[in-house]
């Protein structure tokens, strides 16, 4: 009971270690809201919601994690995705820290990898990668490449990870091999078991399900999202964190 008690308490302060010792601890363990038979995707988001602590999210990206095409910052996704969250996680301190640059492709965010996420030391980050990079030219091989190591490199920090993937727009539509970086953004979250938000599937949706039109869902430049559009992938962003969050228990309701 002793060595129970003892590695409960290293747990406490080493979410990776939730994990790697599941098999010495209790199927089921209460005191954390986790059921350790089922490991979540994002285990660092699972451990703050279940005991309740600050979540910090970075949402690093270029012109739709930025908020271009939004009528201001606060109608961005990385805001309106901070609102949701608080929300369905009754008032937890959740930060969402907006870290997009438009124009940017793999290597330019790469340069700052270390300055606008590690040394932020979220629990996650949500990349939203491959848009700008058939503009520019990047080989689809380098784009590949470049975006495992940097994952590897914030996994390593410690930091879990969610992929987005272009957007569907009529000018990346027009874009020749444009479609094969939706799909690399796919694939890499296959191969190392990172959650991908399907964006261009998403907004296919909500035109097909008339959530909005066509006209409505983007900005007057045809290429970003206006506010309606920025609304819904908050919303589907939010749902696939908790998801992918697993079976935790939300902490009680607090005031804001």
């Amino acid at each position: 009971m002793l060595r129970r008690l003892g590695l409960l308490a290293g747990l406490l302060l080493l979410p990776t270690a939730v994990l790697a010792y599941a098999d010495l601890l209790p199927d089921s363990l209460d005191m954390l809201g986790f059921d350790l038979n089922e490991s979540p995707d994002l285990p660092h988001v699972a451990r703050q919601i279940a005991i309740g602590a600050p979540l910090k999210i970075v949402a690093f990206g270029s012109s739709s994690t930025e908020g271009i095409g939004a009528s201001s910052p606060a109608n961005a996704y990385p805001a309106r995705l901070q609102i949701n969250l608080r929300k369905q996680l009754h008032g937890m301190d959740v930060a969402v820290i907006n870290r997009g640059i438009g124009g940017e492709h793999v290597d330019d965010m790469l340069a700052r990898l270390d300055r606008d996420v590690i040394a932020a030391e979220p629990q996650l980050v949500i990349w939203q990668t491959g848009s700008n990079d058939p503009l520019r030219g990047v080989s689809i091989e380098h784009f590949r490449e470049a975006t495992v190591s940097a994952i590897r490199r914030i996994r390593e920090a410690g930091i879990d990870v969610v992929l987005m993937e272009p957007q569907w727009c009529p000018k990346l539509e027009s874009t020749p091999g444009a479609s094969r970086f939706r799909d690399a953004v796919r694939g890499i979250g296959e191969e190392l078991d990172v959650p991908v938000i399907r964006r261009a599937d998403l907004m296919h949706g909500w035109v097909r399900e008339g959530k909005l039109t066509t006209k409505q869902l983007f900005a007057s430049d045809g290429l970003h999202m206006a506010d309606r559009g920025y609304a819904l992938l908050a919303e589907a962003a939010a749902r696939s964190i908790l998801q992918d969050a697993g079976p935790v228990r939300s902490p009680e309701a607090v005031a804001e």
